[in-house]
């Protein structure tokens, strides 16, 4: 069972609890799910997650849009993760993908977060380009007014649901003025003719992403979420609330990595006794310890801080996402290693949290381009 006594440090209410609580009981009733079938298992996931009522967060109400609460966010992340990696992607993709609509949407555009709060409807973010991945300025898919329209012409790669979504929030070029400020924000359903799955792209830990052509997809100009040139702000908006969420996910990863550590050398003999009595064992597992703690402190502090009313977390939210991942694959390495040869076979547990992990320390914004983020932020609050 995974320490949960940091939910009774302040940055929580009761509420945050009982969420954890019933949550707690549901995934361990409910999963893992099989594999074997990635789109399959995301799409079943995906409904039973509406079904009981765990994807109210991901999204405001549209009847009735209050700010999105991000320490609920990141709790039902982190315990997601701790049972199925899947399961925490399945959620995740549904706030990002609708984040931008939740944040800036219009009430007709409100409309799909009834179905994809309840399961109904999967969505995706679609920002990243081939050539302009942590540079998002430097997109080239653009967006052309054509009477009533726009008509959108490029690619998007990397983009999680890919394949499978229902419907995408797109990025691209309007033109208003050169680099961030000429980008705007779509939603473009997935059955938009000229939206093409260009191709599948498959990665170490199984999950679904594609690769989108925009063949001259025409969409009407009510797509467009806010207003023209808009669209880095907003792309950037979102991130903030959702990045301290990676952290929670590699948090989770993290927890689940010490559990089946402490079991295990717990029970498992060395030159006749536990592995656990030799020093060397328990100064890794002290590490591993350590860096969860520390990283969930990040986590909240930035989650805490941005539902306290803070219009921004950018420093906070990079830190926390920058050092959870870090540290969460150093746990799951010390992982690995202390157990082994079933550290690296198939199947097992710590095997599978170690293809997970990687991931998370790019996409969201690499671990490198946060580290220019806490520096930058870290000057302008210097000067």
């Amino acid at each position: 069972m995974a320490d949960r006594s940091f939910l009774s440090w302040p940055f929580f209410e009761d509420r945050h609890r009982e969420h954890a609580e019933r949550l707690e009981a549901w995934s361990t009733a409910n999963l893992p799910v099989d594999h074997s079938d990635v789109d399959a298992a995301c799409r079943r996931l995906v409904g039973a997650l509406g079904d009981a009522g765990w994807l109210k967060p991901t999204a405001v109400d549209p009847a009735d849009p209050q700010p999105l609460d991000v320490r609920t966010l990141c709790i039902t992340r982190e315990t997601l993760a701790r049972h199925d990696g899947l399961a925490d992607f399945a959620f995740a993709m549904q706030g990002l993908g609708t984040g931008a609509i939740s944040l800036f949407g219009t009430p007709e555009q409100r409309q799909w977060l009834e179905k994809t709060r309840a399961g109904k409807a999967i969505s995706a973010f679609a920002l990243s380009e081939p050539r302009s991945g942590s540079d998002v300025a430097n997109m080239e898919m653009t967006a052309t007014r054509d009477g009533g329209d726009y008509v959108l012409s490029g690619e998007k790669t990397w983009i999680s649901n890919g394949g499978i979504a229902d419907l995408y929030c797109v990025f691209a070029r309007t033109g208003e003025a050169p680099g961030a400020k000429g980008i705007s924000a779509f939603v473009v359903p997935a059955d938009t003719p000229g939206l093409i799955v260009a191709e599948r792209l498959e990665v170490i830990a199984p999950h679904p992403l594609a690769r989108l052509s925009f063949d001259q997809v025409r969409v009407p100009a009510s797509s467009m979420i806010g207003r023209p040139g808009e669209g880095f702000r907003i792309a950037m908006s979102v991130l903030d609330v959702f990045r301290s969420t990676v952290g929670a996910a590699a948090l989770g990863f993290a927890r689940r990595a010490l559990d089946e550590t402490v079991a295990r050398v717990g029970n498992r003999e060395l030159f006749g006794a536990p592995l656990f009595d030799l020093q060397m064992v328990q100064g890794h597992v002290a590490d591993m310890a350590l860096d969860v703690d520390a990283a969930a402190l990040l986590v909240y502090r930035a989650a805490w801080t941005k539902d306290a009313g803070a219009a921004r977390v950018t420093r906070e939210a990079a830190m926390a996402k920058l050092y959870a991942t870090d540290r969460a694959q150093a746990v799951i390495d010390k992982a690995v290693q202390l157990h082994g040869g079933d550290g690296v076979r198939r199947g097992h547990i710590v095997e599978s949290l170690y293809r997970e992990i990687r991931a998370l320390r790019i996409y969201e914004g690499a671990s490198d381009v946060q580290k220019v983020v806490i520096a930058r932020q870290t000057r302008g609050a210097a000067s």
